[in-house]
């Protein structure tokens, strides 16, 4: 089964902050755990329209650092899981995800973790 992923992205690492990211990693794991990733850019950084990507892609998980509580609400209802609060370069991120061994909360940057 494959898994569908958004993590808004600041350069190379996990948006700070959900609401104000304009750029966005599509990230799709294949069931041989291939990934196949695109970016998005956004033309103004939106909530509203991140959630609208998010539900419209069919994504099953959204990982990024702060979010509000209305907007994660909102995609928990609509079946999305939120890792939020998570810190770090995206590479890391996947590669933690990939394992099953990504959790809200992380910050790749103080926690010297290999998951390869």
């Amino acid at each position: 089964m494959s898994h569908r992923l958004l993590i808004p992205l600041f350069n190379d690492d996990v948006a700070p902050r959900f609401d104000l990211a304009t750029d966005v990693m599509l990230v799709k794991i294949s069931s041989d755990n291939k990934l196949h990733e695109r970016i998005i850019v956004l033309p103004q950084a939106s909530a509203d329209d991140l959630c609208a990507l998010a539900t419209s892609d069919n994504t099953h998980a959204v990982i990024c650092g702060g979010i509000d509580d209305e907007h994660y609400q909102y995609l928990v209802w609509k079946g999305i899981k939120i890792l939020d609060d998570v810190i770090g370069p995206v590479e890391k991120v996947l590669a933690a995800y990939k394992t099953g061994k990504l959790t809200a909360g992380i910050n790749f940057h103080a926690t010297p973790v290999s998951f390869s």
